[in-house]
């Protein structure tokens, strides 16, 4: 099945796709579900430019070929089942529908004012029907700088650090669709002065810029992937915000790592950009020393070059300050390594299981993707246009973007956003 909607030169006749800053072009078409009003039903879209293109009025006028009806849905379930087959002759479908010099829908005034949805009229829901979410910890910088932090700098990475991809298995039922406030949570606190920890509003909420791929194609129990074939089981790619209680994980961490400090809330991009739209801009991940064993290794490049940002608004502030960039390209571990070790002692995943990369960051200071390691844990402030962090406010708002730069286009995830709503009062 041809990929043409990844040939740079091709234009849509959606004219706002093919602004050089838009996220969404003919070369993107990530897919997502959404209302076109607040009282209708949900349905599958794929975004282009500043529109939406309904794609169960597609299927429904028979412009788009699928074995079943598959977009008259609220999640992206259905067509993640349907297989790899069916996501690319989807894709190349729309590509064609979407061409500048394509005439069926775009000479079709009645159909296109059914089938396009304006992006700022529409509400975005949860893209996916999540029945499972494990985190990683694959940044190697990440690692180094939070070993840094709480312990020894000379022994920063604990030994199993550069043998196997570390993760922990998060709540599903908390993730949530970008543009939901979040609530700062309530927990157990060990302050410094003190000898019990005390029940206490979080007092250090952090934001974690990471990425996260949902599973398209499952594995049965004791029917590991292998790392080679691992990225064909790879549906696509969001953002994630893995907000982070700091306070309230140091003191439960240990010994069986991250629990209420992770689970109160975990926000994703409403748009799933696929893994063919993300093709062109493979590259090389970061050398592995030492070499991992032979169920974790793969040939060729798993890395790709997506450009992230994180931004931060003060509630009343007109416009979020950017405090960190970094890439995708600089995680250590890849998506077929995380996936392959997740599976490799037998565990089954299913259709929309969704997997976070950790959080990202680089190796400079300007890189790094959570306050934890921009502020030191608080000791060194950031900048935000005219006041300071620590760690997250109330009223305030983390906005996440990323995208890969191609050649006059850009393949893009739009945001992530979420504001942080004060803790529930403490009863008693």
């Amino acid at each position: 099945m041809s990929n043409a909607p990844a040939t740079p030169a091709l234009k849509s006749w959606v004219a706002s796709a093919n602004a050089a800053d838009c996220h969404f072009p003919i070369q993107n078409l990530p897919y997502g579900v959404f209302k076109p009003t607040p009282d209708a039903d949900a349905r599958v879209g794929a975004a282009i430019g500043d529109q939406i293109l309904d794609l169960s009025v597609l299927e429904q006028a028979g412009l788009l070929r699928t074995p079943a009806p598959l977009f008259a849905a609220a999640s992206l379930n259905a067509f993640m089942a349907s297989g790899r087959d069916t996501w690319r002759s989807v894709r190349a479908q729309l590509g064609t529908l979407l061409q500048a010099d394509t005439a069926t829908l775009r000479d079709d005034a009645a159909l296109r004012a059914r089938a396009l949805v304006p992006q700022a009229s529409a509400t975005m829901l949860l893209p996916v029907q999540i029945p499972g979410y494990t985190d990683f910890y694959s940044s190697k910088e990440h690692a180094t700088n939070v070993g840094s932090l709480f312990r020894d700098p000379k022994n920063a990475l604990l030994p199993n650090w550069t043998e196997i991809p570390i993760g922990y298995n998060g709540r599903a039922s908390s993730i949530v669709v970008g543009g939901t406030p979040v609530r700062r949570p309530n927990g157990q606190v060990k302050l410094p002065n003190q000898e019990r920890p005390v029940f206490s509003p979080c007092l250090k909420l952090d934001f974690e810029l990471e990425t996260g791929f949902f599973v398209g194609v499952p594995n049965g129990m004791a029917e590991p992937v292998a790392c080679g074939e691992a990225e064909s089981h790879i549906f696509g790619m969001v953002l994630l915000n893995d907000w982070s209680a700091r306070d309230i994980q140091a003191w439960e961490y240990v010994p069986l790592g991250p629990f209420n400090a992770k689970g109160f809330a975990t926000t994703i991009s409403p748009w799933v950009v696929t893994m063919d739209a993300l093709e062109p801009f493979r590259t090389a991940q970061p050398a592995q020393d030492p070499l991992p064993l032979p169920y974790l290794r793969h040939d060729g490049a798993h890395a790709f070059d997506i450009h992230l940002e994180v931004a931060l608004r003060p509630q009343g502030a007109p416009q979020a300050a950017t405090i960190a960039r970094t890439n995708f390209k600089h995680m250590y571990w890849t998506m077929a390594q995380q996936l392959a070790h997740h599976t490799v002692s037998g565990c089954n995943t299913r259709v929309g299981d969704l997997m976070g990369s950790g959080t990202i960051s680089g190796p400079d200071h300007g890189s790094y993707g959570s306050l934890l390691e921009l502020t030191s844990n608080g000791k060194t402030p950031v900048d935000i246009g005219g006041a300071t962090r620590a760690f997250i406010e109330d009223g305030d708002e983390v906005v996440m973007t990323g995208w890969c730069q191609g050649d006059g286009y850009r393949v893009g995830f739009g945001h992530c956003a979420g504001t942080v709503l004060p803790a529930l009062p403490i009863a008693g």
